[in-house]
């Protein structure tokens, strides 16, 4: 699944409130095992199937991203 298929899988939880279990529903959706949530601590390695999940200072999904 490329990034672009992933991102139309899970577009629909942007502007939905981020709970620690939005990470195991993208794994179920995607098939990708790396998530990180907002504020959660990742590697600097570059790997183009983790997903980041950004969310604003209210807890609302703003947006994804790969690396």
């Amino acid at each position: 699944m490329t990034n672009e298929d992933v991102l139309q899988k899970i577009q629909h939880l942007v502007c939905s409130p981020y709970v620690f279990s939005v990470k195991a529903y993208i794994t179920e959706l995607t098939g990708r095992t790396r998530v990180v949530g907002p504020n959660e601590i990742s590697t600097k390695e570059l790997d183009l199937n983790r997903i980041h999940i950004s969310a604003n200072d209210e807890g609302i999904i703003t947006s994804f991203s790969f690396g």
